[in-house]
């Protein structure tokens, strides 16, 4: 059995957070709509955990630390989703020593482009590994205590490739459509136990740092509103946690006006 591959899990400082309520896990806890997510649920009381492969340990702690300097809690958990036992491992330390699970967030991204016949098997893999397999592994190890607590919520963070595959997308498309249909079974087999499942589209850019990085005219589509506000989408998934379950959402469609489809 391998060893699990998580560290620095509670400071001194934390150790009060076993005595919180209730917390909410973000796997893939970017600077962007991870950070968000996370930063809005938190403001909802819960203890916010976050997500990354260990290489981003120093970046994670850093995102922590804002989010205690402004009163709330978080906890950095460097791990890597695609593996099991590190995965088993994480949700028990959670629920466990910090506070049971009442959401969690899968938002692995792995977005990556190149023609049919420059994909190779070790590409298609690793993006299927991050987006879809990883997405298995939190959905299952939460749902166990979910299901006997008899309540939760669980949302998948999804994309365009989700709903259609478009060209240079084979491997990112299959991924996430594999994690959409991962999503809908998990909803009709948890939701009548009453645990929320909701997969959503992101269907358009993000005001991200990939794409501050890469798009000159991004200062004119925030003027126009004609790109997702990590802010915004993270209000909405506070929406789906929140949602009575006479009316409960399973697919959310979020996109800028601007965005054809």
């Amino acid at each position: 059995m391998k060893k699990n591959r998580f560290s620095n899990i509670c400071h001194k400082k934390e150790i009060h957070m076993s005595k919180a309520k209730s917390s909410c896990l973000v796997i893939g806890a970017g600077d962007d709509t991870g950070s968000a997510v996370a930063r809005a649920f938190a403001q909802e009381g819960m203890v916010a955990c976050l997500v990354r492969r260990p290489r981003h340990g120093d970046a994670l702690e850093a995102q922590a630390n804002a989010l205690r300097a402004d009163g709330l809690e978080a906890v950095a958990l460097p791990t890597d989703a695609r593996d099991e036992e590190a995965m088993i491992g994480l949700v028990e330390k959670i629920e466990n020593e910090i506070a049971p699970i009442e959401v969690a967030v899968f938002n692995i991204g792995a977005n990556v482009n190149f023609s049919i016949t420059e994909t190779t098997s070790r590409v298609y893999r690793k993006v299927w590994e991050m987006a879809c397999f990883s997405g298995f592994l939190m959905g299952r190890e939460v749902a166990k205590n979910m299901l006997e607590r008899g309540h939760g919520t669980i949302i998948f963070t999804g994309a365009t490739a989700s709903v259609r595959g478009g060209p240079g997308y084979s491997a990112f498309a299959g991924a996430k459509h594999g994690l959409r249909a991962l999503a809908q079974s998990m909803a009709r087999e948890l939701g009548p136990k009453n645990i929320h499942v909701a997969h959503t589209v992101i269907d358009g850019a993000i005001d991200s740092k990939f794409i501050r990085e890469n798009r000159p005219e991004v200062n004119q589509l925030r003027d126009e509103d004609a790109i997702l506000n990590p802010e915004h989408i993270a209000r909405n998934y506070v929406m789906l946690h929140q949602q009575p379950r006479t009316a409960w959402t399973h697919e959310l469609d979020l996109r800028p006006w601007k965005e054809t489809w």
